[in-house]
């Protein structure tokens, strides 16, 4: 006789890897009980029968998913094994889930087209949130002149544009206006001209009312001329109130905040997505936006003092595992969830998130630290398609460590005892 679909799940999963047993450390309030790493499958059910029952079976999903991409459905732009078939189930089921990505670069209309395409998996846009979504909800800067870095060509400033920023410039359009700000990118001037544009005012310190102003600096994607955009970004925040080609007197004064550093009205600088590495074609992870950033905090430090002479770079950080983005990304699946319910003419409280990722310091850190305002227990699930090596030990443990996206399912459907379980 065939045993239960959890005995056999859980079997399965405890066979690829040895059992250990971690428990959190400082359990936030919405995670008071003990997590589960790798347990055995006997003391897995032993324990989840005192300590956390799971749902009764029912026809209306009170759990849903938050799946990262890169390593987890896709690998570059090819799919993984069984992620089709992971998100046709959770259709068939009408189980919720939407896309949680550090990704990003093209906007998100043409990012969830191009994913439905390749996962064969119909999607839409209230599905999908990427590391720079929320700059769409930046209405303060919309009428001002701001800078977009990163990303290929001009492409996260068509982003920009379509999010509803009226004066958009990247650094190529600063290089090509002034080749002088940073001659080792000269000889790839034909490249930049094939997309820039003429700036909307001269650099001029002569006449600070009418030279260029930037008012925000927004890192959309991974930038690609690490050099250029690092120098750009120095000047503005060295200058008075964001006026190209002007150097504040406050700076490095001693008498002031921050050594008068980002002191003179210098504009806000956001970075969208905080990975320091990403899972890439090659088989060895590859640098992200997180890489550039610490390379330009490296610079400021170095023209500064740092944080040795007590000056820090300002700057706010979103993407996982920040504390904003799964606020928008809560908010953006328990709307996508009630469109799915409405169907069913009922509706129910969101108990559980599992976020399923294969980066430790962002997928995972952010599951275990987000506290949701809504009450919901997000549940970090492991896969090891992606950025983390099987056999290490995660920087931030989740609740469980499976092999792949499909494992990450069948073991919360198997956790909810949902009525279809796999």
């Amino acid at each position: 006789m065939m045993a239960p679909a959890p005995l056999r799940l859980a079997t399965r999963l405890a066979s690829r890897r040895p059992a250990h047993i971690f428990l959190s450390a400082s359990p936030s309030p919405s995670h008071r009980l003990p997590r589960l790493y790798n347990c055995s499958p006997s003391f897995k059910r032993s324990f989840q029968t005192e300590a956390t029952p799971p749902s009764s079976a029912t026809s209306i999903p009170e759990f849903a998913f938050a799946f990262d991409i890169d390593g987890v459905l896709l690998r570059s732009s090819d799919p993984l094994p069984r992620a089709h078939k992971t998100l046709s189930y959770l259709q068939s089921q009408d189980i919720p889930f939407i896309l949680l990505t550090n990704g990003g670069g093209k906007h998100e209309s043409e990012r969830v087209s191009e994913l439905s395409r390749k996962l064969s998996v119909p999607m839409d846009t209230s599905m999908f949130v990427q590391s720079h979504t929320p700059f769409a909800d930046m209405h303060t800067y919309k009428d001002k002149t701001v800078m977009v870095v990163g990303g290929d060509s001009d492409k996260c400033r068509v982003v920009a544009e379509q999010y509803g920023f009226k004066t958009v410039i990247t650094p190529g359009d600063v290089l090509a206006a002034y080749p002088d700000i940073w001659p080792f990118s000269q000889q790839i001037l034909p490249y930049y001209k094939d997309f820039t544009r003429p700036l909307p005012a001269p650099i001029d310190p002569s006449s600070p009312s009418t030279s260029l102003k930037i008012d925000a600096i927004f890192v959309y994607n991974d930038p690609r001329d690490w050099g250029l955009d690092t120098q750009i970004i120095k000047d503005v925040l060295l200058s008075q109130q964001g006026i190209m080609g002007t150097l504040s007197s406050k700076n490095g004064d001693p008498n002031l905040p921050n050594k008068g550093y980002q002191q003179d009205g210098q504009p806000p600088l956001y970075f969208s997505n905080p990975d320091l590495l990403w899972a890439a074609k090659y088989h060895l992870p590859r640098l992200g936006q997180g890489g550039f950033r610490e390379a330009l905090e490296g610079v400021w430090a170095a023209l500064t003092g740092g944080p040795q002479n007590g000056v820090e770079l300002h700057k706010t950080v979103m993407g996982k595992p920040h504390r904003p983005t799964y606020e928008f990304a809560e908010k953006r699946l328990v709307a996508h969830r009630e469109h799915i319910l409405a169907k069913h003419a009922t509706t129910s409280e969101l108990k559980r998130v599992y976020m399923v990722g294969d980066n430790p310091e962002s997928d995972i850190a952010g599951g275990n630290g987000y506290e949701s305002p809504l009450g919901t227990d997000w549940v970090s699930v492991l896969v090891q398609t992606g950025v983390y090596v099987e056999g290490s030990t995660p920087a931030h443990r989740p609740r469980q460590i499976v092999g792949d996206v499909w494992d990450a399912v069948s073991w919360a459907v198997a956790q909810e005892k949902w009525k279809d379980g796999l």
